[in-house]
């Protein structure tokens, strides 16, 4: 096939999966990340402490990683088309369930079981792109990808303060309005799934038979060029570098999730606005997120380059961080958080390009789900660390500063991975080579 049809074939992936893929994010992770705005009245309704949030936030990545290699195992056996749509069913369902709580220990088992509901969908989704996109093509997809959860926090965050304001209406809590309300799309969508995502290019009907064989046997070539101890899905856990690669990941996520589900509490304690107002600052670094991500992808993809990409922008996430620590000044501060909150998410798009030029077949999507698995150790941990502390000390720079050496940690380590990555070469470690 030739460059330009390869070229047209992609335009149409563009068209048609891009879009729906970004909504499906978009929608799951206003689900998961929902309770750091109905936290502003729900914590007072059920007595929480900032520890007892934390743990709330934090329990939905316990059962999220004991699934979800299972269920990405799952994935190539059912097909990504139908465990999708399942993953999106389920975790619907026991979104809106949790307007029922009334208890701390009933809104544990909800995160618990909305991580177990959920888990396998991100990298699933990843594992499903790469299907479709060749390495060239792939930073740039990933980054449209990951601006679907970027947006859910631009625009769910403003809808979960408008649906606070909702307090008192038929006798409801406002907090118990934003599960419910935003729980109910991502039923919705399971169903459309079924219609409208092909398992792979050949399963496309919006493509012509040369455009589906065409893509089909760029992405195989590519494939069959990886060498065969990265296809076995068992071999998977016995690469080191897959294992550096979940490292890397794990210590991004501290940017990731630390801030994310922290965001509005933050900014509470940063500028003391009505719930409305904190959303709607709270939504604004996930605007330079999508910013970032887009540049950053786009650029490494037309350059070829990863390492800096990779690495770069998440040292520096960290060094805003710890500038915003030190600042006197709250518009400077919420600045430079702003600032780093773009910079974390602009890597995300270039690490799972790398990810995925790695490994290919079944192996792919076991790798994938033990990366993403790991790094929501961070979503464990993190949440109930970062409330004790604030608890502990009235605010959130000691937290902050944790966050930001784990970001310029693995800024450093990411190029060092980005590169021999890319060139198959054994890694250096303490002497050692894997």
């Amino acid at each position: 096939m030739t460059a330009y049809n390869t070229s047209d074939a992609i335009r149409r992936v563009n068209r048609r999966i891009l879009p729906f893929v970004m909504l499906l994010y978009l929608v799951a992770y206003i689900d998961r990340s929902n309770i750091s705005v109905a936290a502003l009245g729900m914590n007072a309704e059920l007595q929480l402490t900032e520890r007892m949030y934390g743990i709330a936030a934090g329990l939905f990545f316990a059962t999220y990683i004991v699934f979800e290699i299972p269920s990405n195992i799952a994935l190539t056996r059912f097909g990504a088309r139908r465990w999708i749509a399942r993953i999106m069913v389920t975790w619907g369902i026991i979104a809106a369930g949790m307007a029922l709580v009334t208890s701390a220990y009933q809104l544990y088992g909800m995160r618990l079981l909305l991580g177990a509901a959920e888990a396998g969908f991100t990298p699933g989704i990843i594992y499903y792109l790469a299907r479709w996109y060749p390495s060239r093509d792939r930073a740039h997809a990933m980054s449209f990808f990951y601006i679907g959860a970027a947006l859910a926090s631009v625009v769910g965050l403003p809808l979960s303060g408008l649906l606070l304001n909702a307090h008192g209406v038929l006798g409801v809590s406002g907090w118990r309005w934003v599960f419910l309300i935003e729980g109910v799309p991502a039923i919705l969508l399971g169903f459309l799934v079924l219609r409208f995502l092909p398992d792979r290019p050949a399963d496309a009907r919006w493509l012509t038979p040369e455009q589906q064989s065409g893509l089909e046997q760029a992405i195989q070539s590519e494939q069959a060029a990886v060498v065969s101890h990265k296809t076995s899905w068992v071999a998977a856990f016995a690469d080191m570098h897959i294992w550096l690669l979940a490292v890397f990941w794990l210590l991004q996520a501290f940017g990731t999730i630390g801030l994310t589900l922290f965001m509005p509490l933050i900014v509470k304690d940063l500028s003391g606005s009505n719930n409305l107002i904190v959303s709607l600052l709270s939504a604004v670094p996930f605007v330079a997120a999508c910013i970032f991500m887009f540049l950053n992808g786009r650029h490494s993809d037309a350059t070829g380059e990863r390492a800096l990409h990779l690495g770069l922008p998440l040292v520096a996430s960290g060094v805003a961080i710890i500038a915003a620590i030190f600042s006197g000044d709250i518009y400077v501060r919420y600045a430079l958080l702003v600032l780093s909150v773009g910079l974390n998410w602009a890597v995300i798009p270039i690490f799972w390009a790398v990810t995925t030029e790695y490994v290919s077949g079944v192996a792919a999507a076991v790798s994938i789900a033990l990366i993403n698995a790991l790094a929501n150790v961070a979503g464990l941990a993190l949440p109930p660390v970062i409330g004790s502390i604030r608890q502990a000390t009235g605010n959130y720079n000691i937290a902050l500063g944790l966050v930001a050496a784990a970001l310029v940690i693995g800024g450093i380590l990411g190029i060092a991975l980005a590169r021999r990555a890319r060139s198959n070469l054994p890694l250096p470690i303490l002497g050692k080579q894997f």
